[in-house]
Order: structure tokens, then C-alpha cells, then sequence
């Protein structure tokens, strides 16, 4: 065993977790190189000819190769069903529920942590490692384990992984979070990893590579078009505008495609799944000035006392804006920003920090209601 101990190393075939084994490699851990099969490409469907991303047979060999090249052990383990179950059921019904999902935080809390997890410990690993631009620490006061934004504000993956577990925390290795992205091509360069140095990061949904997840949907769910097809688009007062191709296929916030003139730039502002409807307004209209979220994971603390001020993030591009948070029961946040914030949406995640610090997050199940006054 290296002095270190052993790590289970996630490797996509990508750079970044190329990168991410060999460093821990030659920091005198015994690696255990794995990459994680989700997804058939063939059952994905779409257009363009070759595949992209991670996951791949191509990506896979990658990170083969880059193991052998090194010294250490790799094994292929297929999470299919795994996969299949948690990500991408949730993500068709969150679509069919009218919420708008984040399927790498879901894969991100339920799968790739946890499947690593189990085969860490089948295979005597005392820790698991990735390629996520983010860092970790104890926090010698709670004992509790610390998730903080990665050195390189462009690249920070922060967002990704606040649902995982203090549990996974503890015997998780982040080696990235120090470095930019630049150092770790060259750093790919200097190991020698000539097969992923130059190698573009992968920005697609990974069972989605032509990214047109409407397409995906409707060859998913048998009838979902039809079914679907001919809701209202109203304004907020009820008045009909015209009809839509189905509320699944729309998301908050979206402008572009919508087959509608208004004499005004015209927005999604809320979708209801119950009677097919799809509210359309001006931009003013998708501000709010607050939201609830549930299905809950604070990392910081073990739970928030009071009213505790934070930079609040909505998405995962979002810069971040103050807020105020309050724990409300075991498993709901209330947020309440600092100005209105806009396309608050249903389905996606927010994450809560102090600094650089993550002190937790939930998935949004609440948009609160339009402030009295909204501005731009």
C-alpha cells in the first residue's frame, strides 16, 4: 500500500481526473483507478455520429491507458442500473412534474458517491478521489468536514456537490481544488499524458450528447408529444395567447423558440404541469423575492440556528447574490434575498455559502410570490 494510504480514483478519461490519479500517484497513495459505465449511447438516440463526453468506449480507454502508462490498477465498473434508477428516471419525471432538473447533482450525490463508496470499501480503499475543481477541510472546531470553492473561480464545481454526505466527505480527495485549469494542462503535459492533455472539457448531459434533451424526452416517453401538445400560453391574468407544444419542453425563464409576439420581449414566468399551462410575461415578472427548498443537505453546520446571511446561488453559471437563510424544519430552507432575483426555478438547486465556504443546499421547491415592486 502507498504511504498515504489507498485511493479509489474516479477517472472519466478526461484531463482533469487523469490528472487527479497521477498527482495522488506520485503523492504516495496506492491508486486504484475506476471508471463508471451510466449510460448505453445507443439507447440516447439523437443525431451526429460520434460520441462525446464522458463515459465513452473512447474515454474509457483513455483512462485505461493512463493507468497502465503510471503503475496502477484500473477496472471498468458498470453503474447502469444504478444510474438508470436514480438519474435518469428523476430527470424525465422532474421534466414531467414542470420542475426544471440538474442531473450532475443528482449523479454527483447518488451515484458517483455512493457506487464509489461501495467499491472503495470492496476493494480495501481508504478514501475516494475526483477531478472536481473544489477543496476540502476539517473544520477543527465542529469536527465536521468543510466543502469550499476551488482556487479557479471559473472552473469551481462547488455548486455539483452539496448533497454529498459528511459521511463521503471524510474520506473524500479533491486534489485539483488548489490549482487552475492551465497548470493542470501542464501538469498533463509534464506527466507525460499525452491522450487527454489537449483534451476539451465535456459541458453536455452525459446520456444526452446531442444536448436536445426535448428530443430525448418525447423518444423516452412513448405518446409524450401528443399527449402534451395544444396547452395555453396565457398571461398571468389568465388571457390566452396561443398554443404550445407541450410543458415539458419549456423551461423558466426561456424567450427563444416560443412562437408567440407580444409587441415585448416575452418570457416563460411559470409553467403548471396540472392543466398544461404555460404563464408567459415580461422579464419583470420572473423576479422573485425569495424561495423554499427541501430534500436538504447542510455541509458547514449540522443544522442553521436563526437567520444566517449568505450568497445564494440559483444555478450553476449564477455569480451569486446575498441572501438570508432559515432553517425551517428538519429537511426545508427558506431563502429570502437581499433584491429580487430572477427565473427562480423549480427543480434546480441552490447552495448557500459564507466565503468560499458551502454551507449547504436543497433542490427548489418553491418560487416565492412576485415582489409588490420588481426591478431589472
Amino acid at each position: 500500500m502507498g504511504s498515504k494510504g489507498r485511493v479509489l480514483a474516479a477517472m472519466s478519461g478526461g484531463v482533469d481526473s487523469s490528472v487527479a490519479a497521477v498527482m495522488l500517484s506520485e503523492q504516495g497513495y496506492e491508486v486504484v483507478g475506476v471508471t463508471m459505465k451510466t449510460w448505453d449511447y445507443a439507447r440516447s438516440g439523437g443525431r451526429g455520429g460520434k460520441e462525446v463526453g464522458c463515459c465513452t468506449l473512447e474515454s474509457m480507454n483513455d483512462a485505461r491507458a493512463v493507468a497502465v502508462q503510471h503503475g496502477f490498477t484500473h477496472f471498468i465498473v458498470d453503474i447502469r442500473e444504478e444510474f438508470g434508477d436514480w438519474v435518469i428516471e428523476r430527470f424525465t419525471d422532474e421534466y414531467l412534474a414542470g420542475r426544471t432538473p440538474n442531473p450532475c447533482v443528482l449523479c454527483n450525490t447518488h451515484i458517483k458517491w455512493a457506487a464509489l463508496m461501495r467499491r472503495a470499501d470492496q476493494l480495501d480503499c481508504d478514501y475516494i478521489a475526483t477531478g472536481h475543481y473544489a477543496r476540502l477541510r476539517r473544520d477543527e472546531a465542529t469536527g465536521r468536514f468543510v466543502l469550499t470553492k476551488g482556487r479557479d473561480a471559473r472552473k469551481d464545481q462547488s455548486y455539483a456537490l452539496w448533497g454529498v454526505s459528511q459521511e463521503h466527505l471524510a474520506r473524500t480527495l479533491l486534489p485539483l481544488g488548489d490549482f487552475e485549469k492551465p497548470a493542470i494542462r501542464e501538469m498533463a503535459a509534464a506527466y507525460g499524458l499525452d491522450r487527454v492533455a489537449d483534451k476539451p472539457d465535456s459541458y453536455e448531459i452525459c446520456f444526452i450528447p446531442d444536448n436536445d434533451y426535448r428530443r430525448f424526452l418525447k423518444d423516452r416517453v412513448d405518446g409524450l408529444a401528443e399527449d402534451v401538445s395544444g396547452g395555453l400560453f396565457v398571461t398571468s391574468d389568465g388571457t390566452a395567447l396561443g398554443r404550445h407544444e407541450g410543458y415539458p419542453f419549456y423551461t423558466i425563464g426561456q424567450r427563444r423558440g416560443l412562437g408567440v409576439a407580444l409587441g415585448y420581449p416575452a418570457y416563460v414566468v411559470d409553467i403548471d404541469p396540472e392543466t398544461n399551462t404555460i404563464v408567459l410575461g415580461p422579464r419583470e415578472e420572473l423576479f422573485r423575492g425569495a424561495l423554499t427548498a427541501r430534500q436538504i443537505n447542510l455541509v458547514k453546520y449540522d443544522r442553521l440556528d436563526g437567520e444566517l446571511p449568505v450568497d445564494v446561488k440559483i444555478r450553476y453559471n449564477d455569480p451569486g447574490a446575498p441572501g438570508v437563510a432559515r432553517q425551517e424544519g428538519p429537511d426545508e430552507l427558506r431563502v429570502a434575498f437581499g433584491a429580487p432575483r430572477q427565473a427562480v426555478t423549480r427543480g434546480q438547486s441552490v447552495v448557500l455559502y459564507e466565503g468560499d465556504d458551502v454551507v449547504g443546499g436543497g433542490w427548489i421547491e418553491e418560487a416565492g410570490a412576485r415582489p409588490a415592486a420588481s426591478g431589472g
